[in-house]
């Protein structure tokens, strides 16, 4: 078995999961149920090549403990792996359950470019969902999408000086792109994200629009003439009709996770701070002024500060405020889960830190919003978050509330957290990612073109790590 998808063992009561590195950017990780004392980690891990005669490079960081009886174990390869795996779970030097596990061969690093010419056989082994509610009903605007539309009224309507769009063509698994609009540097993001799939799998031929900016841009209903255009963002609205990916930052963090990023989807699981019994009793927020009410949290907690703690780290759109407010020092996203309760408010649209928090151990109390990101359709108000009004005019309310229901706030923070750790696991943003890619694709009306002033976006040279991909590769042209 190569490492694009998972392996589940179930022993013994013990839980030993690796979510291949194919689908978590070569960050298998290893959710163990173990021995634990005074919460320390008693045990090792040691990876190595099945193969005496492979030697490989394994970069293996500290186990993360989600001090509930369970820790992730994370790696990244530098190089392929033929015969496969060797994972040794060890306690002092006496095996766990029933370590070693064998990961079969081969086995990709990150970087190495191999993709599966079977989709649906990657889907399956990375364990894809069968639905996506929230991708079914993205899709049920847009039953048929014509290119030539496109074509001619995307460039028009969002593409001006101020517009923040790249057209993207992809053939024979070869991803092109053009710019239109001033503001497209974050197509970096959208690059890399679309790179490691072609990596990994064999995309469908289609051509799209991707919308780097904040807000969502497709307010046509679907019974106007001219109807709606399939335009995919990061962020949705209630009164948008844009196709909704997994935001830059949580992918990207996916992406760079052990390398560039520290906060990433993983990492927090095992910096949740203290247990619950001796996390400080208040709400606690801090952020930009993205939004009005955000100030309005910073003068809630100046007149109650024995339930709130939240303060304004950097001004840019209500400049005038900070003599009133002040300046609030920043703080690292781990020390946020030293408070019992969080508080999430939009800032210019949906806040992406809400993953993050969810992914806590912290109760979340969520402003009511407009904005969604991919995945909020699987929560829900009470079972997994606390809903506050829009205008916050309930918060303190709520939060007495939590103080005075500890145990009914504690399991809806746990509640909130083991979905959030189901909803977003890395092999599942890129489910997610091809599913879009798909139903697209089967809605286009017309062959996708490469188009006059779109350019190659090229794998990136990683020289540092060897790929040696042992599939069978055809021509390009016979794709």
């Amino acid at each position: 078995m190569n490492s694009e998808g998972p392996s589940l063992v179930n022993v013994q009561g013990l839980t030993f999961r690796m979510d291949g590195a194919q689908g978590v950017n070569e960050c298998s990780l290893l959710r163990i149920r173990s021995v634990l004392s005074a919460g320390q980690t008693l045990f090792k891990v040691v990876i190595k090549s099945l193969s005496p005669k492979e030697l490989v490079r394994i970069h293996i960081p500290k186990p993360l403990d989600r001090n509930d009886g369970t820790f992730l174990m994370r790696y990244r390869m530098y190089e392929t792996v033929s015969e496969g795996l060797k994972i040794e779970v060890l306690y002092g030097d006496e095996h766990v359950a029933q370590s070693p596990y064998i990961l079969k061969g081969p086995v990709y690093h990150e970087y190495c470019e191999c993709p599966e010419e079977d989709p649906q056989a990657w889907q399956k082994t990375l364990s894809c969902p069968a639905k996506e509610p929230q991708i079914a009903k993205d899709f049920s605007s847009f039953p048929s999408i014509n290119l030539q539309q496109m074509l001619n009224e995307v460039p028009k309507r969002f593409g001006d000086e101020r517009g923040a769009i790249v057209h993207y063509t992809i053939l024979s698994n070869l991803i092109y792109r053009r710019s239109l609009g001033k503001y497209t540097d974050f197509k970096m993001f959208s690059d890399e994200i679309l790179l490691s799939l072609a990596r990994k799998v064999l995309l469908p031929d289609l051509e799209f629009y991707v919308n780097l900016g904040d807000w969502p841009l497709e307010h046509r209903k679907v019974n106007e003439t001219p109807g709606p255009l399939p335009i995919i963002s990061w962020c949705g609205s209630l009164d948008s009709r844009d196709v909704i990916l997994p935001t830059y930052d949580i992918t990207h963090s996916t992406l760079e996770a052990m390398r560039g990023v520290t906060n990433d989807l993983l990492s927090i699981q095992g910096n949740t701070g203290p247990s619950w019994i001796n996390k400080t009793e208040k709400a606690f927020f801090r952020g930009r002024d993205s939004r009005e009410e955000r100030l309005q949290l910073v003068q809630l907690s100046k007149d109650n500060p024995q339930l709130l703690d939240a303060g304004i780290t950097g001004y840019f759109f209500f400049q005038e405020k900070e003599k009133e407010l002040g300046k609030a020092k920043l703080i690292g996203f781990f020390d946020f889960f030293k408070y019992k309760y969080q508080v999430n408010v939009d800032g210019t649209v949906a806040a992406y830190r809400y993953p993050y928090l969810m992914l806590g151990d912290s109760l979340v109390l969520k402003q009511d919003s407009p904005y969604y990101e991919h995945f909020y359709m699987a929560l829900k108000p009470w079972k997994h978050y606390v809903p506050i009004k829009r205008n916050l005019s309930d918060l303190l309310e709520k939060v007495e509330w939590a103080k005075e229901n500890d145990e009914e706030a504690k399991k809806i923070a746990k509640e909130g957290q083991l979905t959030a750790r189901d909803l977003l696991q890395p092999h599942r943003l890129y489910c997610y990612y091809y599913r879009v890619l798909q139903k697209y694709a089967e809605r286009q009306t017309s062959k996708p073109e490469i188009r006059d002033g779109m350019e190659l976006v090229p794998q990136p040279d990683d020289s540092a790590s060897i790929c040696q991909c042992h599939r069978k590769r055809p021509l390009r042209e016979e794709l």
